[in-house]
């Protein structure tokens, strides 16, 4: 009873959040550059992007069309490496006079002290660090040897400030399956007290390497890794936000499954197009800071993203979970829009089946 209670509350929370779509998170795709050449990149970025990097003035234009910020407001860098780009804590300074908090997502190569202390003096509030594994695995996926001492070297710096809300996020693939103990044991002993798990959805680089993608029985383990480890309470360990996972909801995150994309999260792509979150289809962007205002594109569009009955299609049409999934992560929707690329609860179910066999 108390359980049919809370989700009817959660769907009246959900509903009301959508019709109010208070933006809180805007991820700036400030580059496509990359020092370096992951075997996941959703993004496909490489040092020798297309792309020119996007102008701060250009991009302050467009935050400057927000109005009524709201309190928990965060500007997010991304990429790409945001910190191949000298000029991050320019516009760092430039969105705290503004009022803005800001952070920024990054594969810790060039985060070393002389770095730290410039982000710090510009006033960062938030910092996301990717650790993929013990030191072939991680290495492996980062396509590059030296990444792993590289990238503690840049945890050890983050975790010595008590100013940076700080964490580290893990791409669970083949390769890194059997270490997740290990990668843990090792983040609590650098003072970690943060840790994201994701998978690896087959975009980008993604799509052709079977070692990438973990099977629906080792999806299963990894949400009863997260599940029991959340009761030790060692880490604040918990999965990501891409997906429903049905039974294991409350068990692995804080709340229920609710994808923000379009909801609460925007973004200004590289090129100017207005989404979401980066690795969504670029066929759902939305606008252009170059020929539209940020805001009244925020307020007025964004429908695909608020109304997602469109995605009740392919193996979503006949589901019973719908209602508390509606398609999934919306970065799941890629190609032609039939059906859901990944959908995570089936790979649970499935795992549960094969095991009563």
């Amino acid at each position: 009873m108390i359980a049919t209670l809370k989700k009817h509350a959660f769907k009246a929370y959900k509903k009301s959040a959508i019709r109010k779509h208070e933006l809180n998170y805007l991820f700036w795709e400030c580059t496509t550059k990359c020092n370096l050449n992951c075997l996941h990149c959703g993004s496909d970025c490489a040092k020798d992007s297309a792309f020119e990097d996007m102008p701060i003035e250009d991009f302050l234009k467009a935050v400057d069309t927000i109005q009524n910020i709201p309190k928990n407001f965060t500007v997010v860098f991304t990429g790409g490496e945001p910190l191949i780009r000298n000029d991050i804590e320019i516009c760092g300074r430039e969105l705290r006079k503004r009022g803005f908090k800001w952070s920024l997502v990054t594969n810790g190569h060039l985060y070393n002290k002389q770095r730290h202390i410039s982000l710090l003096n510009a006033g960062i509030g938030a910092l996301t660090i990717s650790f993929d594994g013990l030191q072939e695995s991680h290495n492996w996926l980062r396509n590059n040897t030296h990444s792993f001492t590289t990238v503690l070297k840049a945890i050890e710096l983050a975790t010595s400030s008590n100013r940076i809300n700080f964490d580290v996020v893990t791409c669970v693939n083949q390769k890194n399956f059997a270490e997740l103990e290990q990668i843990k044991q090792l983040l609590i002993s650098k003072n970690v007290k943060a840790w994201r798990l994701f998978t690896i959805i087959p975009i980008g680089r993604a799509v052709n390497n079977p070692d990438l993608h973990i099977t629906d029985a080792q999806f299963l383990a990894l949400m009863e890794f997260i599940k029991i480890n959340r009761k030790t309470k060692e880490i604040d360990i918990k999965f990501s936000c891409e997906g429903y996972v049905g039974r294991y909801e409350l068990d692995v995150r804080d709340s229920n499954f609710f994808c923000r994309a379009g909801i609460n999260i925007g973004s200004v792509l590289i090129d100017g197009s207005i989404s979401a979150c980066p690795n969504i289809d670029r066929a759902f962007s939305q606008g252009n800071i170059y020929t539209h205002n940020f805001y009244e594109i925020w307020h007025n569009k964004f429908q695909a993203f608020r109304n997602r009955e469109w995605t009740k299609i392919g193996q979503c049409k006949s589901c019973k979970d719908y209602d508390d999934c509606q398609g999934n992560g919306f970065h799941n929707w890629h190609g032609e829009h039939t059906n859901v690329l990944v959908c995570h609860n089936e790979k649970i179910e499935n795992a549960i089946k094969h095991q009563k066999r």
